[in-house]
């Protein structure tokens, strides 16, 4: 039977303190033993066994098998008999406190968020001003929520506004970026989760972070690195609306991302702005796909601007039925067979078959 609680085998009461508080700020539930008798029961059931560098010998002489997901922790430089005994357990990490703090952490929170799959970043920008890539991306959350997933939905855009009154969600509580304060590291993704506003899309959720409309205050790039890869490692759909200047917190998303979607009206001078938007973009090398928006004043057709972007067309997009009576009023709602549900659909099917970014 699989146990949920991190085992930890100290008698440093001053080492134990310092763990207990980095498990807290991962949200994980610790059980502490004495020696490595009491641990033999737990010893294969729990995700994480954390050692000291006198534990380590202990469990190691005790014969206890190698297994996945120990990770010893010194106070100071560890002996040699430490370093042996680590490997013969088959420990992944020897660290130091207070020096690797954010990695024993992110050991304490993987332990909490064992999702089945690593979750899904997509980023979306506009070709051009007004393109509609924040509608967009409102519209990937919503749909990725309609298939049951948990969503992130997060605003790189300190001047366009707020996702929270895309999403609908202006009035509900919780934290925007300026919140976050100077966040950076690992996060429980259980506490991030509960820190920002949601609204329940089907048997799925949005979370949104959206930047402040009072103060504009936006994201920074520790705290983007930090939201995305919580999300990510918990199994979330991350999406990303980003701006077009590209600014250091943008980038930071940009390179986690497995998709950059790009929406790009049918129109001559929404290519030629598009066209200087991914010369910016090739140099950080994500997957591109475009999203063509009609209508189409000179009749551009989605081939039209594939070829002129050199990048491949995701989905060509017809106007939304009512979309800007439906964002005046409540946010952003789609018919489930409209053309904006349809489009965001096809861009989700696709970074799912394509898999992570990176991978072989």
């Amino acid at each position: 039977m699989q146990n949920d609680r991190v085992l930890v085998l100290t008698r440093d009461g001053d080492l134990l303190d310092e763990l207990l508080r980095m498990a807290a700020a991962a949200g994980c539930e610790v059980e502490r033993l004495p020696d490595a008798v009491a641990a033999r029961k737990p010893w294969k059931t729990t995700p994480l066994v954390v050692l000291d560098a006198v534990s380590v010998i202990e469990v190691a002489e005790a014969s206890l098998p190698r297994r996945a997901g120990v990770v010893v922790v010194c106070v100071s430089p560890p002996a040699e008999d430490v370093w042996r005994c680590a490997v013969t357990l088959g420990a992944c990490a020897v660290l130091m406190v207070p020096r690797d703090e954010d990695r024993i952490v992110a050991a304490f929170a993987d332990a909490v968020e064992r999702p089945s799959r690593r979750g899904t970043v997509l980023a979306v920008l506009g070709g051009r001003g007004g393109a509609g890539a924040s509608v967009f991306a409102t519209a990937l959350a919503r749909v990725s929520a309609g298939r049951s997933e948990r969503v992130l939905l997060m605003d790189g855009d300190p001047a366009g506004g707020g996702l929270d009154l895309l999403l609908g969600a202006e009035e509900r509580t919780g934290l925007r970026w300026s919140g976050l304060g100077t966040v950076g590291g690992r996060l429980a993704a259980t506490t991030l989760r509960a820190a920002l506003p949601s609204q329940e899309i089907g048997d799925g959720t949005v979370t949104v972070l959206s930047c402040d409309r009072a103060d504009g205050g936006g994201p920074t790039t520790d705290g983007v690195e930090a939201v995305v890869t919580t999300a990510c490692r918990s199994g979330d759909t991350v999406v990303c609306d980003l701006p077009r200047s590209l600014p250091a917190p943008a980038i930071a998303a940009l390179t986690k991302a497995d998709l950059a979607v790009i929406v790009v009206p049918a129109e001559v001078r929404a290519c030629a702005s598009a066209a200087a938007l991914l010369a910016r973009l090739r140099v950080h090398d994500p997957p591109l796909r475009l999203v063509v928006r009609g209508p189409s004043p000179g009749g551009l057709t989605s081939g039209d601007v594939q070829r002129a972007l050199g990048v491949p067309v995701a989905a060509a997009m017809r106007p939304e039925p009512g979309l800007a009576a439906a964002l005046e009023h409540g946010g952003l709602r789609m018919r489930s067979d409209g053309p904006l549900a349809k489009s965001a659909a096809t861009v989700l099917d696709l970074v799912r078959q394509n898999g992570p970014r990176g991978a072989t």
